[in-house]
């Protein structure tokens, strides 16, 4: 994984990183922006921890070239850092990263938001993963709970990667964990957008004849994060239109501490003419 995230300096504030072929054709969103997370926690104290992440995709990415990311340091505060990360190929920008970092604090700590009950354990899944980097297991629209979440399309699955990233409780390692997450995270939003659509939603599975692209994608941290360890992604719908869809999401560790939330916002296209 960490090979995955790999860059190599290349001047001041600046890196070089390597994409990789996946089986849509283009670049990975949610590789760019762990890249992307990586360049900037280069530049930052490394005793501060990435709490929030926001990124917008400006046009898909190439395979066939490396990524540049030049990284601005915004902010050097005593209690927290802030970076922006431009990720750019020949044709030019490919994406748009900030972040803010935090030296951990000892404070109050709440949990309002539950985890679901009973959903299906991972291991009585099959994997459906598109890499083998990591493992997915897909919960079925019949296993999903009826507990009122806010939204529509409700989309779940259990992630974890697929190697062991490090003791948690370690800096540098917690921060492979924050990146291997931000890779997992913009793999499942679109779904939810894509089961509330009035019309796509409605047809079989293999006739939807739409777009979809992410558009912008946000990560809040909450607490410690285990990659390496079963993580549940849940995910609903809560708004559609001018072809965009906005997605939240709740990710919990399988004890159900809620470890992150995520937004994003999806284009989706209906490319079926209507009658």
């Amino acid at each position: 994984m960490q090979q995955l995230f790999a860059l190599e300096p290349h001047g001041s504030d600046t890196f070089i990183g390597a994409g990789r072929h996946y089986p849509w054709g283009g670049l990975y969103g949610g590789h760019i922006v762990a890249q992307a997370l990586w360049a900037a926690a280069e530049t930052v104290d490394p005793i501060m921890e990435p709490h929030s992440v926001r990124a917008y995709f400006i046009r898909r990415g190439d395979t066939t070239e490396p990524v540049r990311y030049e990284v601005d340091r915004i902010r050097n505060g005593k209690s927290f850092s802030t970076r922006r990360v431009v990720a750019a190929q020949s044709n030019g920008a490919i994406l748009n990263l900030e972040a803010s970092f935090q030296i951990f604090e000892e404070a109050a700590d709440a949990q309002p938001i539950a985890f679901p009950i009973g959903v299906p354990a991972p291991e009585g899944i099959v994997n459906s993963a598109w890499s083998e980097v990591f493992d997915r297991r897909w919960i079925e629209q019949s296993d999903v709970p009826q507990d009122h979440r806010e939204g529509g399309g409700r989309s779940m699955a259990w992630f974890r990667i697929t190697e062991e990233l490090g003791n948690p409780d370690d800096k540098r390692a917690q921060l492979l964990h924050r990146c291997a997450f931000a890779y997992l995270s913009d793999d499942l939003p679109s779904d939810a957008v894509v089961r509330t659509h009035p019309d796509i939603s409605l047809r079989p599975e293999g006739r939807r004849n739409y777009i979809g692209a992410s558009l912008d994608h946000t990560i809040w941290f909450h607490r410690p994060i285990q990659s390496d360890r079963w993580h549940l992604h849940d995910y609903t719908c809560h708004s559609i239109g001018n072809s965009r869809g906005l997605v939240i999401g709740h990710v919990f560790s399988e004890d159900g501490i809620l470890v992150a939330t995520v937004a994003q916002e999806t284009l989706i296209r209906d490319l079926t003419p209507s009658i």
